[in-house]
C-alpha cells in the first residue's frame, strides 16, 4: 500500500500573490513544496492530492506537470497527481451562505474536499512548511501500519525549540498525550519566542497568561495522518459546526477542532508521534535568507540532489 499525500495549498495563491511568485528558495529555484514532494516519494507515498482554489487550479496543474513529470515512486511507477478545489460554497446544500462571507472554511474544510479521490490512508501537510525527511518516513510507516483500520489517526509532533523563528514570536499548538502516547489536548499559544534568559515563553490562548514553555514539548505543525473513515466523521462535525457558524464571516473549521470533537466523543483515537526533524518556513520576510542558506547547506552536504528534479 502506498499512502497518499494531501497538500493544503488553497491559500498559497493569495499568500504569494499568484503562483508565478511562489518563492524559489532552493539553489535552483526549488520551493518548499518541492522538497516535501521529494521527501514523501522517498518515504513511499504514491499519490499527491493538491487542495487548491479554482482560480489558480489550471496554472498549478501546469506547474506540476512540467516539474514532476519524470518523478517515479519507490516501486518505479509514476507518481500520481490529482487536484481538487476548496471554495466557500462547497458546503452541504441545506445551508445558505452569508453573502458577505469571502473566504472558505479553514483547514478541516479543505481536507474534506479530498473525500472523493482519497480511498487509502493519507497524510495532510501545509504546502509552504518544510517538515524534513524523518517526519515523512515516520508518518508513512504509521500509515502503512494502519491500512484497513478505522478511527485511528496521528499527529506528527515537533519539539517546540525546533520550530521557533529568530525574527519574531510564533503561534503553536502545544500537545498533551496520555501514558499510551494518545493525544488528549492541543492548546494554542501565541507570541512564542526565546527570551534573553534563554527560556521560551508564550501566551496561552485560553487563559491569556504569559507562561514558560518546555523546549522539548511537542507541538503541532499541521502534519497529520488519517485513515479514510476520517472524512465521514469530519463531515458530520462540519455540519454541526455550520449550524452554529453559518452566518459568521470569519469562523473557520480547523483540523484540531475536528480532532478535539472526536477525542471528546470517543470516535477517534489520535496517536502523538515525535520527529527529530527541524521545521522551518518563511513566517516572516526576515526568515527568508536563513531558509535559503539552509537549502544551500542541504545541497552542499548532499542531503538533496541539485537540481532537485531533472527535466
Amino acid at each position: 500500500m502506498k499512502p497518499t499525500l494531501l497538500v493544503l495549498a488553497a491559500g498559497m495563491g493569495s499568500r504569494y500573490g499568484g503562483l508565478k511568485q511562489m518563492d524559489g528558495l532552493g539553489p535552483n529555484g526549488e520551493t518548499i513544496i518541492d522538497y516535501s514532494i521529494y521527501d514523501a516519494v522517498q518515504a513511499g507515498f504514491g499519490k499527491v492530492v493538491y487542495i487548491v482554489r479554482e482560480y489558480f487550479k489550471e496554472q498549478m496543474e501546469q506547474v506540476v506537470k512540467e516539474k514532476y513529470s519524470n518523478v517515479k515512486c519507490v516501486d518505479g511507477q509514476p507518481l500520481e497527481f490529482q487536484f481538487v478545489t476548496q471554495e466557500l460554497f462547497k458546503i452541504p446544500s441545506r445551508f445558505t451562505l452569508n453573502p458577505e462571507r469571502e473566504k472558505p472554511w479553514g483547514t478541516a474544510h479543505a481536507v474534506l474536499m479530498g473525500k472523493d479521490v482519497v480511498k487509502e490512508p493519507f497524510a495532510v501537510i501545509n504546502g509552504d512548511d518544510y517538515y524534513g525527511k524523518d517526519s515523512f518516513r515516520i508518518l508513512a510507516d504509521w500509515l502503512r501500519a494502519h491500512e484497513g483500520k478505522t478511527g485511528e489517526y496521528c499527529l506528527v509532533g515537533f519539539e517546540l525549540e525546533n520550530t521557533l523563528s529568530e525574527s519574531g514570536g510564533v503561534s503553536r499548538g502545544i500537545c498533551t498525550a496520555d501514558a499510551d502516547g494518545v493525544l488528549t489536548n492541543v492548546v494554542e499559544h501565541h507570541k512564542i519566542a526565546r527570551a534573553e534568559d534563554g527560556k521560551i515563553y508564550g501566551e496561552n490562548s485560553v487563559t491569556g497568561e504569559k507562561v514558560e514553555l518546555d523546549g522539548k514539548a511537542l507541538c503541532s505543525m499541521n502534519m497529520w495522518g488519517f485513515t479514510p473513515d476520517y472524512f465521514d466523521k469530519s463531515a458530520a462535525i462540519f455540519e454541526t459546526f455550520l449550524e452554529k457558524n453559518i452566518n459568521e464571516l470569519k469562523a473557520e473549521f480547523y483540523i484540531p477542532y475536528a480532532i478535539d470533537c472526536m477525542i471528546k466523543d470517543g470516535t477517534g483515537r489520535t496517536g502523538l508521534l515525535s520527529t527529530p526533524s527541524r521545521w522551518f518556513g518563511v513566517t516572516f520576510k526576515e526568515d527568508r535568507p536563513g531558509v535559503v542558506a539552509k537549502f544551500q547547506e542541504f545541497a552542499d552536504q548532499g542531503v538533496y540532489p541539485t537540481p532537485l528534479y531533472k527535466k
